[in-house]
């Protein structure tokens, strides 16, 4: 349907014929611009996960849509379904994302297209009829850092983001993996995946231009109709997603992927409090059976909320953050703290049960 254009990594040099604007060369993939009729590239993965041979990525050239009604949306995605499961790049834009800030749109990356939901435009109703998708265990949402934005679809439209591939997470994996330790922190931006020769090999300059105008605006993603730049780097912000995973589920171990998932639905639950303990939320992944590391079944991983009592949560933090990263240091667990846009008055701890009972106990000394 679309023209698919090869460029080999190895020889630098097009197959097929670009069209008239050329990409950014750099690692094969480019972040260009388009005219209107909205459009860009999307790198297919091949049958063996997202590496063509020769070393040539393919690219399909693809339409970008705004979508203001749901009938804009693929059946497939309205209607999830266990015969036509789906792999979708998935990511949220707006205001202070959070459960006090505006979710302005939200992007779905297909395989032959981009869908940027206006969730201004399209209001609640829109978002009402992507419920049952975000909620599917058929349809794999893959996301960059899925906390803030489940918590916006949480609060703001009561949707319970499920079944996501969290390349962050997916990315630490592999590194521990591979025997490299990262110290507490020190998470991998989308800028810093995508300039990863592992994966895209591409740098993201646009996406510095872009939170340059979002501190000079921070209402940016608030103003219709959407110009150029919002199109562009809003569908920049997902086309790589789909191929980042295959990439990434050809490295992950048994262990790992259900580690993954596991913490992928926790990260999802992380700031969506709630006073019933999370019992409306989907169960978590099961463990595979037989699944043993180092001779024994690998811990249980669950999620901690540890409220602070007003006033003490400095102690908990320390100057310039000293005390908290003591901590981290000490356990094998996420420790994540609401901060500037909340819940101010919490501790959430993610990790296996032994090390979030000792990261608890060590809170509950420092207050």
């Amino acid at each position: 349907m679309y023209p698919v254009i090869i460029f080999d990594r190895k020889k630098r040099e097009k197959v097929e014929a670009w069209p008239e604007k050329e990409p950014d060369r750099v690692g094969g993939f480019g972040l260009m611009a388009f005219a209107s009729p909205h459009q860009t590239y999307i790198p297919l993965p091949s049958d063996s996960g997202g590496q063509h041979p020769d070393h040539a990525a393919l690219l399909s050239l693809v339409p970008i849509y705004i979508v203001t009604h749901a009938s804009q949306l693929p059946k497939d995605f309205l209607v999830p379904s266990p015969v036509r499961q789906l792999v979708i790049g998935f990511d949220c834009e707006g205001v202070d994302l959070c459960r006090h800030g505006s979710l302005c749109i939200m992007q779905l990356a297909f395989p032959d297209a981009i869908y940027l939901v206006d969730a201004i435009q399209g209001g609640e109703k829109l978002m009402k009829a992507c419920k049952p998708a975000l909620e599917s265990s058929y349809i794999t949402k893959v996301i960059h850092d899925c906390k803030r934005d489940s918590e916006a679809l949480y609060f703001q439209f009561g949707i319970k983001l499920h079944n996501v591939v969290d390349s962050q997470i997916a990315y630490s994996l592999i590194e521990e993996q591979q025997g490299r330790r990262r110290s507490p922190d020190d998470y991998i931006s989308f800028v810093g995946l995508l300039a990863d020769p592992r994966y895209c090999g591409i740098s993201y300059l646009e996406k510095k231009e872009v939170r340059v105008l979002l501190k000079q605006d921070p209402k940016f993603w608030t103003y219709r109709p959407l110009s150029e730049l919002m199109v562009r780097a809003a569908a920049d912000d997902v086309r790589f997603l789909p191929y980042i995973y295959y990439k990434m589920m050809e490295e992950l171990n048994e262990h790992s992927l259900w580690k993954l998932a596991v913490r992928g639905a926790l990260y999802c639950r992380c700031f969506c409090v709630n006073d019933n303990e999370y019992a409306d939320w989907p169960s978590l992944p099961n463990m595979p059976e037989n699944l043993m590391v180092d001779g024994k079944a690998p811990e249980e991983e669950i999620l901690s909320v540890l409220e602070i009592p007003q006033g003490k949560m400095g102690c908990v933090i320390g100057r310039k953050g000293a005390s908290i990263l003591s901590i981290k240091q000490c356990c094998k667990a996420e420790i994540l703290i609401g901060g500037a846009k909340g819940p101010p008055d919490m501790v959430f701890i993610i990790g296996p049960v032994k090390e979030v009972r000792k990261a608890e106990a060590i809170l509950r000394g420092r207050i």
